[in-house]
């Protein structure tokens, strides 16, 4: 059950974390930052800041920023990767992991 938690979370975080909600010019973030840190805090906004055209850094929220290095943690646990591969597999297969009623 912990396992498909912990794989649903990831996939969701590989979705976010691999969108860019916009590109700035760094001569323009400049200006903006603080308008940039506040949509960063309401709306957990990603934004690449780029040099000559060319994305070169990114801002996001601190919780963002959290959510991946703990995503990156679990995916160098090769122990972890390892049952969440077979999880994937057997929910794939269609097997039954946890009944509901196993649950309530």
């Amino acid at each position: 059950m912990t396992i498909i938690i912990i794989i649903n979370i990831i996939t969701t975080i590989k979705e976010a974390f691999m969108q860019i909600d916009s590109y700035i010019a760094v001569t323009k973030a400049k200006a903006k930052l603080l308008d940039m840190i506040q949509n960063i805090d309401d709306r957990y906004d990603t934004i690449a800041i780029t040099k000559n055209g060319i994305p070169k850094a990114v801002i996001m929220s601190i919780e963002q920023y959290e959510a991946m290095c703990e995503t990156m943690a679990i995916m160098a646990d090769q122990d972890m990767m390892k049952q969440m591969r077979a999880s994937i597999k057997d929910m794939q297969e269609k097997k039954t992991l946890v009944d509901l009623e196993d649950i309530l």
